[in-house]
């Protein structure tokens, strides 16, 4: 956790702590606030524990996600494969429009999307504005 703060980051929240306890109180607060996070990482385990009793499968905290929970240990094989169908058709289709754009080839249906109407056609849809109510 202290892995992302930098020197400057560290030193900086330690004077705040100083500023708000006081020197007589800092080390209390220290102590009480590590109790804390003790108590709470024996919380995650056991509770990581318990579930992987319940489930008869190891159960990390990562697994603990709601979206990696349901995957892993709710849904069947064939449940997850019909739920990633879509996204694998999708990514087909991104990887050959990519292709096609590598290799500098156009389907007929992607010109016909990109090509800007002509100019007589943009103007008639564009409904009139007054310039001098903007």
């Amino acid at each position: 956790m202290l892995g992302n703060l930098g020197g400057w980051e560290i030193l900086t929240l330690l004077l705040l702590a100083l500023f708000i306890f006081g020197p007589e109180r800092l080390p209390k607060a220290i102590s009480d606030g590590l109790k804390i996070l003790r108590k709470v990482r024996e919380m995650a385990r056991n509770a990581t524990a318990d579930l992987s009793r319940e489930l008869g499968t190891e159960v990390t905290l990562e697994d603990l996600h709601p979206k990696t929970f349901i995957r892993k240990h709710l849904l069947s094989d064939e449940e997850q494969a019909a739920l990633l169908r879509p996204l694998d058709d999708l990514a087909k289709n991104v990887r050959d429009v990519g292709t096609g754009i590598e290799q500098g080839i156009r389907k007929p249906a992607d010109e016909a999307l990109r090509t800007p109407a002509a100019p007589e056609e943009a103007k008639a849809a564009r409904p009139a504005t007054d310039p001098d109510a903007t």
